[in-house]
């Protein structure tokens, strides 16, 4: 069903073009000062300032041709030329009873595309560390709301499993392994191996070639150290599960760079022989001579001794992913410094006939508290397992000392919701490009714009309901200002989801959810729900139960669980 901002948009847009603007954007916006009405338009000031006339003259014509009967009190016009709109209680409770019968709370279902969606691609015998974060957060997030807005979304991890780290790791492999360690745990033996070889490489001319032989025996398919890579991937795949099991992540498919191995030479000789790429000081390159800002920046696609670069693996993958899943959009979810390397790669995709919209979406980098990149005191990078385990001891002390007579098994359950919830929301709540400083407090903390905040209005509401016993909710009225004020914030809810993909901003619902919040417990604390004689009561419960339900329904697709008790 339209949604109430769209109803008055499609009034204004009609009341625009009886007034000689039928290309206006009839633009209409949530108030930001609640005294002024619901909605409000500043479309009379932006044409005013286009045909050059008084903005507050030309208001006054379009509320001439303006008709909200049946949507709205009559429009008023405020300072320069404001629109505002005040939506009338009975088109209001009837949107509301909408979103309550219905199970898509209001929101409608947009035009499917088919989004293929590129994040997290941790790399083989690392850790995931503290910078997946933002990539596999964001990314999983995206995919939930372009998901139930009704497009088609596959979701694929571009692992990195080949590379030259592989030659390190395999000659670690033979002479450096600690089985013991290995079993204990894969990744962090697997990371030593490298770091102990590349050490050894730097003291030791012989170790560096004995590598690089490796390296070429793994890529000539040498049986040995394809084996010893197979397994290398395995075990990490293993240990990268059980983060993303964690995290509740699933992903459709998992294809690593090594998948593309086969396509890199055969990709090379078509862009060299249908002149998109030449020859240059021994290397392949395609140049953007006609792009100014990429005129002295060509992309490499094979080096001068005829290795192959990520860039030549990524437009496999454009090929790849083309012909296996026809998507009308590809989307990467990768930080900002790949910028350029995105806008090379793109660009070479299109000159190769690729029409899929290809999008980069960049992200900042997560701080400590000294505002420098998150490392730990030796230099490396947090890895993301520790974060999460951190999260989860810190949030079962909380959970215990709120709620003492919790059994071990719900206290740890809950515990999990709490701190994984609490780990995402403190992302999801951030503008994608912003720096944020990672801060345990301030996201386990029970006030403020925090996750464990909104999970616990939802645990209120769950209360009120148990005490209500068998009483049932019944039509909503909106009797006070704070019942009004939370029935229309409630109303915006099918409004803010298509947003977060406008430009790909999870906070704008993030921050929605929290105003909602806000809103219940005024409610809350202004009109007793329980404690109402009955007919307040029933209308107040199903303020209740819509709330917990929008509440309960965005923090999903936050990717963030609610529990009914703390």
């Amino acid at each position: 069903m339209a949604t109430l901002r769209e109803q008055l948009s499609e009034r204004l847009a009609a009341a625009l073009a009886a007034c000689g603007f039928p290309d206006a954007e009839a633009a209409v916006s949530p108030s930001s000062d609640e005294r002024f009405g619901d909605y409000q338009s500043n479309v009379a000031m932006v044409l005013g300032k286009r045909v050059r006339t008084n903005p507050r003259g030309l208001a006054e014509k379009i509320l001439t041709e303006l008709d909200v009967d049946g949507i709205a009190e009559p429009p008023e016009i405020a300072g320069a030329g404001f629109l505002n709109f005040r939506i009338t209680e009975g088109v209001l409770v009837g949107f509301l009873e909408a979103m309550r019968s219905g199970e898509r709370l209001g929101t409608s279902a947009v035009t499917p595309r088919t989004i293929l969606l590129d994040f997290s691609s941790p790399n083989v015998a690392k850790p995931m560390h503290v910078g997946h974060i933002r990539s596999t957060i964001l990314g999983d997030c995206l995919a939930r709301v372009a998901r139930f807005l009704g497009h088609h979304v596959i979701t694929d991890n571009h692992i990195g499993d080949w590379g030259t780290q592989f030659g390190k790791v395999i000659h670690g492999w033979k002479h450096l392994l600690d089985e013991e360690a290995l079993t204990k745990n894969p990744i962090a033996e697997m990371a030593r191996l490298y770091r102990e070889v590349n050490a050894r490489e730097a003291a030791n001319p012989a170790v560096a070639k004995t590598v690089r032989e490796e390296l070429v025996k793994l890529q000539s398919g040498d049986p040995e150290n394809l084996a010893i890579w197979k397994r290398c991937v395995a075990l990490s795949w293993t240990e990268f599960q059980k983060l993303y099991d964690l995290l509740d992540i699933r992903f459709d498919e998992r294809l690593g760079e090594s998948a593309y191995h086969e396509a890199l030479a055969p990709l090379c000789r078509r862009l060299e022989e249908t002149g998109l790429a030449e020859a240059s000081e021994g290397a392949l390159c395609v140049f953007f001579r006609d792009i100014p800002e990429l005129a002295e920046r060509p992309a490499i696609v094979r080096k001068a001794d005829g290795g192959f670069l990520y860039a030549t693996t990524d437009l496999a993958t454009i090929e790849y992913r083309v012909a296996r899943w026809n998507p009308d959009e590809v989307w990467y979810v990768v930080g900002a410094p790949q910028g350029l390397h995105f806008q090379q790669i793109f660009e070479v995709a299109r000159r190769m006939g690729v029409s899929a919209n290809l999008r980069h979406i960049p992200f900042g980098s997560i701080l400590g508290a000294d505002r420098k990149i998150m490392k730990t005191r030796s230099g490396e990078n947090i890895g993301l397992g520790e974060v999460l385990e951190e999260a989860l001891e810190r949030a079962e002390k909380i959970v215990a000392e709120k709620n003492p007579s919790l059994e071990s098994g719900e206290r740890t359950r809950i515990a999990r919701m709490l701190g994984v919830g609490a780990v995402k929301y403190a992302e999801l709540s951030q503008h994608r490009m912003t720096d944020y400083v990672f801060s345990w407090d301030k996201m386990l903390a029970f006030q403020g714009n925090t996750a464990p905040y909104l999970q616990n209005a939802c645990v209120r509401i769950h209360s009120i309901f148990r005490k209500a016993g068998e009483e049932r909710p019944g039509q909503i009225a909106l009797r006070t200002p704070p019942e009004r004020a939370l029935g229309i914030k409630l109303a915006r809810y099918p409004e803010s989801l298509p947003l977060v993909l406008e430009d790909f901003r999870p906070n704008l619902l993030a921050n929605y959810l929290y105003e909602l919040a806000e809103h219940f417990h005024a409610f809350y604390e202004a009109c007793p729900v329980l404690k109402a004689d009955p007919g307040e009561r029933a209308s107040r419960l199903a303020l209740c139960e819509l709330t917990v339900r929008v509440l309960t329904h965005g923090l999903g697709l936050l990717g963030i669980e609610v529990p009914e008790r703390m």
